[in-house]
């Protein structure tokens, strides 16, 4: 069978690293809410990928992380006066009630990044020791994307090029406005984990760089997610795992198409903002499912409620 490698940008024979064995890693949500149907997109496509190599007699390892230490759901407990452990906790079951709808076959681990500290700081202490990270006075720790010649095969973008072109959040500390967060300094009332730079929390791509080695090991056949997430995300993992492994990441990247919704893209400002749940008590979980995989997975879809509806 042939798959579309968006590192090569064609389709590639797929050979596994291991005969008849396949590893896949999927970035997962991010629980601080319940899943919007743009996050059902790829939770269905993947879902049928696997069972796809599963019905050709592939043993299929899928890892699905859960991001449960976060920004958003620092914020989210805040509004809540509630704490982050809660939150994630209370989202973790609604998505899984939202999955089992959707008919979605459990992965075979779901890990977290709060149950993964120990491996996320060891990764963090090889890319400092290599000359690939640095550490600030305040705790902070980011990786130097300078550093990784390869920066921006995934995205085929030089450094420069994303310089330019991306939406990247200003510190006067950092060495480059594209160096990245690999351990965040606690701020006062934020929880934290202890390490050899103060206390703090990993920061959002060091996660699955760590958990994809724990669960799959450093190099792994497939690696996927929605199109959003090629940059920075996947374009960080690598940097990130190739550095602290002098390996290859992963040797096939698929990454599905974005989802509109009424022909535009799917904002809160605009109105058009949907959880799978609020769908579903309308229309149930089936045609959501569907709609996500009767498209090519690559291409654009539009949401609507007269589509649905259909």
């Amino acid at each position: 069978m042939k798959l579309y490698n968006t590192f090569s940008r064609k389709k590639e024979e797929f050979i596994p690293i291991e005969k008849n064995k396949v590893k896949i890693y999927a970035c997962g949500p991010t629980v601080y809410n319940y899943i919007h149907i743009g996050n059902a997109r790829p939770i269905c496509v993947f879902d049928a990928l696997r069972r796809y190599f599963e019905y050709r007699g592939y043993d299929v390892k899928f890892i699905q992380n859960f991001t449960d230490i976060d920004d958003k759901i620092i914020k989210k407990a805040n509004e809540e006066k509630s704490d982050f452990l809660t939150v994630s906790q209370k989202y973790i079951k609604e998505y899984k009630k939202d999955a089992e709808g959707l008919n979605i076959k459990e992965a075979s681990v779901h890990p977290k990044a709060t149950e993964n500290i120990d491996e996320i700081i060891k990764i963090i202490e090889i890319l400092i020791e290599k000359g690939y990270a640095y550490s600030l006075p305040n705790g902070d720790v980011y990786f130097s994307t300078r550093q990784f010649k390869n920066y921006g095969k995934l995205s085929g973008q030089t450094i420069d090029d994303l310089r330019s072109g991306a939406r990247i959040q200003i510190d006067e500390a950092k060495k480059d406005p594209l160096d990245f967060a690999l351990w965040k300094a606690a701020k006062p009332g934020e929880p934290y984990w202890k390490s050899p730079w103060g206390n703090g929390r990993p920061g959002w791509h060091i996660e699955c760089s760590a958990m994809a080695g724990k669960y799959l090991g450093k190099t792994i056949d497939i690696h996927c997610g929605g199109q959003d997430l090629i940059f920075p995300h996947h374009e960080n993992e690598i940097a990130q795992s190739e550095c602290a492994n002098n390996l290859k990441f992963a040797n096939y990247w698929i990454h599905n198409g974005y989802i509109n919704v009424n022909s535009q893209k799917m904002s809160k400002s605009l109105g058009n903002f949907f959880t799978v749940r609020e769908i579903s008590e309308k229309y149930g979980y089936e045609p959501i499912r569907y709609l996500m995989i009767s498209s090519h997975y690559r291409s654009p879809i539009n949401f609507s409620e007269e589509i649905i509806m259909q």
